[in-house]
């Protein structure tokens, strides 16, 4: 068996968005008995909610489609992951350049925009301004199936 897909999901404060974004991936995984080939995570690029659980929000969303995100609590982003990890999925422009910032010379061209994946440029929207999870959840969603796609297609791993 090759090693499997390593996968950190990045946002502003991983209590949202980068958080919803790990379990779902990890839930479309399993879902195709695919659990054991992937090691899935997710971290923020800003220290505001270290420590912190999921956003209530975000638990409901994943919660009503039976996925469990209990024990998660957010966590900073290290210039380490960028030896621990394969690819860096950024939420929108500004964990793009977060990322690129933090995780130095050593994570390019293994950082991505989660919606890249979903054929579109746009930024998934934070629902911690929004306060839409529904519409985070569709963008999350579409961008780890085309995500998930991608990887079956052969992507290259680093």
């Amino acid at each position: 068996m090759s090693a499997p897909h390593r996968i950190l999901f990045v946002c502003h404060g991983n209590i949202c968005r980068s958080t919803m974004a790990e379990f779902v991936m990890k839930d479309l995984v399993s879902r195709r008995g695919m659990a054991d080939a992937f090691v899935i995570g997710s971290a923020a690029t800003h220290d505001d909610e270290i420590g912190s659980p999921v956003h209530h929000g975000t638990r409901a969303v994943l919660e009503a489609q039976g996925i469990d995100c209990s024990g998660k609590t957010a966590r900073r982003l290290r210039r380490a992951d960028a030896d621990e990890w394969d690819l860096f999925v950024g939420m929108d422009e500004a964990n793009m350049r977060d990322m690129r910032r933090q995780l130095g010379r050593a994570a390019e061209g293994r950082c991505f925009k989660l919606l890249e994946f979903a054929d579109s440029a746009r930024d998934v929207a934070d629902p911690w301004y929004t306060g839409d999870f529904d519409v985070t959840y569709d963008d999350v969603l579409a961008g780890c199936a085309g995500l998930l796609a991608w990887l079956d297609s052969g992507a290259p791993r680093s």
